[in-house]
Order: C-alpha cells, then structure tokens, then sequence
C-alpha cells in the first residue's frame, strides 16, 4: 500500500528579531505577487520604500513576544505537526513554511525521502484568499515541478464552516466564554478591497453595500475571503449560543494606503469602548496558531488602545494552536478528502 505524505502549510517568520532578519523576511513576504499585487517594477519600488523604515519598527514587535524555542508561530506550528504526525496513519507529516525556514521545499523532499506517492497539502488556513491559499499551492506545485517529482496532490480548500473546525473553536475558546465579559470581538486578518474584486466572479458583489458578504451566493462565497469570514463568524456564534448583540467582526494588520476590506479592528476597538464595553474578548479565527498579529498587535498594542479609549480589560482568546481537538478536527478534514 503507497504512502499517503501529509504537508501542513503555514505563513512563516523571521528567523530571529534581529532588524537584517526581519528585513530579509519581510522582503520575501511582501514580494510576493499574491501578497501585493502590482506589477513588479512598482511592487519593487515600493517594497523598498517600505524596508527602508519597517524593519526596526516590525523586530521590535517581534521581540516582545518571542519564545525561547523561536518564532511562536513556527513553534507552535512544529508542536501541531508533531501531534497530527501521531494519529496520521496514511504515511509521513512534514510541516512546510511558505516564507523562511522550514521551507515547502525541504517539507516536501523529506516527504518523498519517506516514501511518500502522494501527498495531501493542508494550508493552515480557514478562509480562502490569494495571498495565503493561492501561493502556498502554487509554490508547492513549483517545487514538484523543479524536482520532476512523481506524485499525486490534493488539496485541502478552505474550511470555514466546517464542522471540525467549528467544534474546535468552540472547544478551545469555551474557558474563556464561561467567563465575566461584555463583548466578543473576532478579528480576522485583513486584505486590500481589490483582493476581493479581482476574484469576484459577478463583478458586483463588492459594490453593493457593506452587508453584501452576509448574503453571498455560494459562486461569491468559494473565493470572497470577507464573506467566508463573516459566515464563519456567524457559526461560531449561533452555535456558541451568542446574541447579536454580544459578538462583533472586524480585520486587522492593515498596511499601505489602499482601502482595505472594513471594519477596521483598531477603529473598533475605540467605538466598542465608547459603547461602553468594559471586559472585551478578542479571538482571531483567521489564525490556527498564535502570531504577532494576536500576540502583539492584539494582545498588547490592542489592549493598551482599548483600555486607552476607556475599557477596563482586553484578553486574548488563544488561538487553536496545538491543542489536541484541532490536530484531531485537521486529520479528519485531510482524511475527507
């Protein structure tokens, strides 16, 4: 019987806080076409532009929230590989970094080193966008290409609404909802408005309102990043048992000047404590795994805002990180497939 390898995906990270490392990362990261979308002479210039200040401000950032071990991204990421390794009986587990090391790359040849015929790829990301999703795909199918490798791919799509994924969000953040708050806020990573519209396949779904991803079709739903999240969100709370009047959704991590898909977390977070919001939950379901976007930008940036503009308390709701029902949920999504 062939081996079915199993290679899980993730954004990456620095490989420490020093400002060349950080730069050298970021570099990488943000010249990819996915990630920012103009034609290479122009994304050149300005990905220089923002080099020439970012990396001191973005090490720093890392810094206050680095582990020990390393990156708590990469960390945790290699702890959830190391469990799902453990109830994956179909063949090897390999864990592959879109940006930095441990590379797709090196996951992948270690996979076929194993025995590997064909390999499931898994990007460890709930919601569909190009700049997640669609570059850990075709980076992977880069390498098989360069190393002429004989093996058969699928592909885990996004899983936003399904039930594994639900049932460990709903687990994992159930401490923190049996507590004393006042709101939920989930953040979810954001994305230039335009992300939206290039894909948008009637070309007019974005321009007809701010309520338009709560009534997506399904040809909208498979690509709108936005509409994927919110309905994710409305799961979530439906099932939480949550009222509509205690949870709320907003993206964070802007950058640049284009407009970016609204509303934004750090304009949010200063109306929800002029609401008069005093204890504030704040969870990232974009994220299977603690970063500095929730470690750093929420959980300490964030908070100081928050308390800032007059609330008492922000915490954090952990992300599914490595806790066992989400390597649990992930097999079972892989091996339906």
């Amino acid at each position: 019987m062939s081996k079915q390898g199993l290679l899980l995906v993730n954004l990456g990270s620095p490989k420490s806080t020093s400002v060349a490392d950080v730069k050298t990362y970021l570099n990488q990261f943000l010249m990819d076409p996915y990630v920012i979308d103009l034609p290479w002479p122009i994304r050149r210039l300005l990905v220089s532009l923002i080099l020439s200040k970012r990396p001191p401000e973005s090490a720093q950032a890392y810094a206050s929230i680095w582990w020990p071990e390393g990156s708590p991204l990469v960390v945790i990421s290699q702890r959830l590989c190391d469990k799902v390794r453990e109830l994956w009986s179909h063949g090897p587990v390999e864990l592959g970094m879109r940006y930095a090391e441990p590379s797709i790359e090196k996951a992948l040849l270690a996979l076929v080193e194993q025995g590997a015929k064909s390999i499931v790829l898994a990007p460890l990301y709930p919601h569909f966008a190009d700049s997640t999703t669609t570059t850990a795909i075709e980076e992977t199918q880069r390498i098989i290409a360069k190393h002429s490798l004989n093996i058969k791919l699928k592909i885990l799509p996004a899983f936003y609404a399904d039930q594994p994924y639900l049932d460990a969000l709903l687990s994992t953040t159930q401490p923190s909802l049996a507590q004393d708050f006042d709101h939920l806020l989930l953040s979810f990573h954001g994305l230039p408005e335009r992300h939206l519209r290039k894909l948008d396949p009637t070309k007019s779904h974005c321009l007809s309102g701010p309520d338009c991803c709560k009534t997506a079709p399904q040809e909208v739903l498979d690509t709108c990043y936005r509409a994927q999240c919110i309905r994710s969100a409305e799961l979530f709370a439906e099932q939480a048992g949550l009222k509509p009047a205690q949870w709320s959704v907003s993206f964070q991590s802007r950058l640049g000047r284009a407009k970016w898909i609204e509303p934004y977390t750090e304009t949010h977070l200063d109306e929800l404590a002029q609401q008069g919001v005093k204890r504030l939950l704040v969870m990232s379901p974009a994220f299977v795994a603690d970063c500095v976007e929730t470690l750093e930008e929420l959980a300490i940036r964030g908070r100081e805002q928050f308390i800032a503009a007059g609330g008492e308390s922000l915490e954090l709701v952990p992300c599914l990180n490595d806790e066992p029902v989400w390597a649990q949920a992930l097999v079972q999504l892989c091996e339906a497939l």
